[in-house]
């Protein structure tokens, strides 16, 4: 394209960091399944890859409480972002949302961030596998293409509990009905009475996937939902021999909860504590920010350090995947083992992400 005919954009542009929105729709999708709508309060565009998630920073009773969920709107609608949310029993943050998150609202996300997405790895042919409320990264894509007119030929495998529990089920008959190359196809596990069901029931099995996508082999397979669900699919492809490199999925999702991870990582630094170690190992870390440093041992995170002071960096996944818990290294040497958090710009800036760096000399780091 020629560039006499390019613009530049003059409106602000999202980026992976942390950003003040307000809540301006929410939608049912299901008896347990809203979608919660959000914009800046200045025209912002959220520009982010398909499949991508955002990390919630929301008070709940009075406690910071980190949340990571996926966007399940489409870049092509540039200036709001959605996610959206299941009602769990006992869920602290999808039920907080559920009952509390109105037209309105204010709230910080972070973000958006992950490798898990359809611009990374682009294809002619596509299989779309999803179960549950696993459907959001992967509508997010169908929303995408479906939007820009994109050559992809999709089939989409949704699998739900029941019929009143298939999410975006008008959109995705919408979708269906207009294009030829967008192939829909429902698995229930059960029915209920009074709700009429045509489609597929059971579970997505060996025989089902030959009867529905043949051509499987050919495509490029996204995939989400319970880990349970994405196990099978696992196993189901790796047994037929399909190319695994062509099979990506939202491991995100695989995130254990919060406070396993708090309880994984406090009995981490107790052990690392009562461990006899040889002080001239140790090294220092000083933050900045509060005056307070720490000596800890080899292999010991920013993260723990700063726990151990009481410091309380926001983190959501612990696995380098969020971004959350990025920090600025103003001294020292670290080394980072992340998931895909943090973009190449922040590390060559000297930001690292805490839950997955440690130190390799003495370290000084602004927080």
């Amino acid at each position: 394209m020629n560039a006499d005919y390019l613009a530049p954009v003059n409106t602000q542009t999202w980026v992976n960091g942390r950003h003040n929105v307000r809540c301006v729709k929410v939608i049912h999708e299901t008896w347990d399944v809203k979608t919660f709508c959000f914009m800046a309060q200045q025209p912002v565009m959220f520009f982010f890859k398909p499949g991508q998630f955002v990390t919630l920073e929301l008070e709940i009773e009075g406690k910071q409480v980190m949340r990571s969920y996926t966007i399940s709107s489409s870049p092509s609608v540039p200036y709001s972002f959605s996610i959206t949310v299941k009602r769990v029993p006992g869920g602290e943050v999808s039920n907080w949302l559920h009952d509390t998150m109105s037209v309105g609202s204010e709230l910080a996300v972070h973000g958006p961030v992950g490798q898990f997405n359809c611009i990374d790895f682009p294809a002619e042919k596509v299989l779309l596998l999803s179960g549950g409320v696993g459907v959001t990264p992967v509508m997010s894509m169908a929303r995408w293409w479906f939007d820009t007119n994109a050559d992809v030929d999709i089939t989409f495998i949704h699998s739900a509990r029941s019929p009143r529990d298939v999410i975006y089920s008008r959109e995705l008959d919408h979708m269906a009905a207009r294009l030829d190359n967008f192939g829909l196809y429902l698995i229930v596990e059960k029915m209920e009475n009074g709700l009429p069901w045509q489609g597929y029931r059971g579970y997505l099995d060996a025989s089902k996937l030959d009867m529905i996508s043949p051509d499987f082999m050919e495509r490029e397979i996204y995939c989400c939902g319970p880990a349970p669900y994405m196990k099978a699919v696992r196993a189901l492809l790796q047994e037929r021999g399909f190319d695994m490199s062509r099979y990506h999925e939202e491991s995100f999702g695989a995130t254990p909860a919060g406070v396993v991870e708090d309880a994984i990582e406090q009995a981490e630094v107790a052990q690392a504590e009562a461990e006899a170690v040889n002080h001239a190992d140790l090294l220092r870390v000083e933050f900045l920010g509060s005056g307070k440093s720490i000596q800890v041992i080899a292999g010991e995170t920013l993260h723990n350090a700063a726990a151990r002071l009481d410091l309380m960096i926001p983190k959501a996944c612990g696995m380098g995947i969020c971004g959350t818990c990025k920090v600025l290294v103003k001294a020292g040497k670290t080394q980072m083992d992340h998931n895909g958090g943090i973009t190449d710009e922040d590390v060559e800036a000297g930001y690292v992400l805490s839950c997955c760096t440690v130190p390799q000399s003495d370290v000084v780091v602004e927080y």
